[in-house]
């Protein structure tokens, strides 16, 4: 059953679907669509074009899908894709995306993203990652899956954050971060890997004993990147992880976090 509380404000063209709720004071702008079972808390604001999908939950004070403050950003059509069963918190911003890249801004399934985080114009983030509080994406910014992005950290513009990476609290990141690695501090480096989120995602003991070797040859042996993408091109066949890894560094869009 669809609630509606009187006190929203939902435009004529915006569609909702069964089992959509919508709480009091927000407002679902038009070209708006919204899949069976979302829930938007109060005091939320939900601009299209956008299409959010089903059962996510969008939080009070939040604002999905507003224009971006881009300064090349005349107005232009461009829109927001949601999919499903996100957790949107307490004031987080949407920005949709610019003709400039994509002309779209894309959340994938099940990510969490807490208080009063940021993603901006363009960025892409995929499935099950975590964004903590204050946490902020610029525009252009791609996330891969299951990364965690902690409280406070700030990631600039077209930076890449690999899949199963993790980024330490306040870090500032300002090149790509491969799959799997941690990084800390302001500028990042490079401290680890993702080890205990391996395990919890029940990574092989090989595979993870395997992506352990893997960064000893990025990071510890004294090889230009691409010396050490030629060195894990044994391991990469044998171990798709070790591939991942490989690929994120070989494709980086601003060099990698060292």
């Amino acid at each position: 059953m669809t609630v509606i509380d009187s006190r929203a404000i939902i435009d004529p063209s915006a569609r909702l679907a069964e089992g959509v709720e919508v709480g009091p004071w927000s407002m679902i702008g038009p070209d708006v669509e919204i899949g069976e079972g979302t829930v938007i808390g109060p005091h939320v604001i939900v601009k299209g074009p956008a299409r959010i999908g089903k059962y996510n939950r969008i939080f009070q004070f939040s604002s999905v899908g507003e224009d971006t403050p881009d300064m090349k950003y005349k107005g232009e059509p461009t829109r927001l894709v949601m999919g499903d069963h996100n957790i949107i918190r307490e004031g987080v911003t949407i920005h949709r995306g610019t003709i400039q890249d994509r002309s779209e801004t894309t959340i994938g399934s099940h990510n969490l993203i807490m208080a009063y985080a940021h993603v901006g114009h363009d960025s892409v983030v995929g499935d099950h990652c975590i964004i903590v509080n204050n946490a902020g994406l610029a525009g252009h910014v791609h996330v891969g899956d299951w990364a965690i992005i902690s409280g406070y950290v700030l990631v600039h513009q077209h930076c890449h954050v690999g899949p199963h990476s993790f980024c330490g609290m306040g870090s500032g990141i300002v090149k790509d971060v491969p799959a799997f690695v941690t990084v800390l501090g302001n500028p990042a480096e490079a401290r680890s890997m993702n080890f205990e989120g391996m395990r919890r995602r029940g990574f092989s003991s090989e595979a993870i004993n395997a992506l352990r070797r893997a960064y000893k040859v990025v990071y510890r042996q004294n090889l230009t990147t691409e010396e050490a993408v030629e060195r894990l091109a044994e391991e990469a066949l044998l171990f798709p992880e070790v591939a991942l890894f490989r690929d994120t560094i070989r494709d980086a869009v601003r060099g990698i976090t060292r």
